[in-house]
């Protein structure tokens, strides 16, 4: 059932989608098939987000330690990148949905990064919601690639030490120009931020359910921007 109410809803909402291999396993299937399930459950809370007025959701697709997965799950995660840049193209554009690429995905192999290539060129006239993948991403790994942008301009004389505040910082994430993320959703059962977004999300309020990746669904998500509208943000004050 939709919302019928008017709600406080988030700008910008992420989300870990966590839980495809585990949902694959209880059901005796294979991981690879927990993965492709989770596409449909993007699909259709990226219509959720956009329908409710959602302005941008930011999704954690693949870190850097998802390398340390087997070699045949990593291949089949690639060709799944594949799969859902080409496939996923037309649906996106009717619902004018931009796709935007974060974290070092130039450095996958060339068949994934030239399809989030062209998915991005396809989808950037578009002007509704901004859907924002994390691929290869680490949050540690940004801020240590924006540390030493700082401190090259610093040590060639192009930044004075005193002109480093919150603001510069934010410039040289991989979400430089992109708003805070309002509420992180965590499916999947576990309760940490996993190296996603730790200094965007000083001050997002997270939503942890114990729903699969897989099943999670537009009453899901909903229902985390539900409990989002009945919350006091304080934003560090008292």
């Amino acid at each position: 059932m939709s919302l019928t109410v008017d709600l406080s809803v988030p700008r910008h909402v992420a989300i870990i989608m966590d839980g495809n291999r585990r949902w694959a396993k209880r059901r005796g299937l294979p991981g690879i098939e927990g993965h492709r399930r989770g596409i449909l459950a993007l699909r259709e809370v990226t219509r959720a987000a956009s329908d409710l007025g959602v302005e941008i959701v930011t999704v954690y697709g693949f870190s850097t330690e998802n390398w340390r997965r087997d070699a045949s799950e990593i291949n089949f995660l690639f060709e799944l990148c594949v799969y859902f840049a080409r496939t996923e193209i037309a649906e996106l554009n009717r619902n004018n949905v931009r796709v935007r690429v974060i974290g070092d995905w130039e450095a996958l192999p060339n068949g994934a990064r030239n399809a989030l290539c062209e998915l991005q060129d396809r989808t950037a006239s578009n002007d509704g919601l901004v859907l924002n993948l994390a691929v290869n991403y680490s949050s540690r790994s940004e801020l240590e690639r924006a540390v030493r942008g700082i401190a090259r301009d610093v040590a060639e004389g192009r930044l004075d030490v005193e002109a480093i505040d919150d603001e510069l910082i934010a410039s040289r994430l991989f979400t430089a120009g992109i708003p805070d993320p309002d509420l992180l959703i965590r499916p999947g059962g576990e309760q940490r931020l996993s190296n996603f977004l730790l200094y965007q999300a000083a001050y997002t309020e997270l939503v942890m359910t114990d729903i699969f990746w897989p099943d999670f669904s537009r009453a899901h998500f909903e229902a985390a921007v539900r409990e989002f509208s009945g919350r006091q943000r304080r934003f560090g004050g008292a």
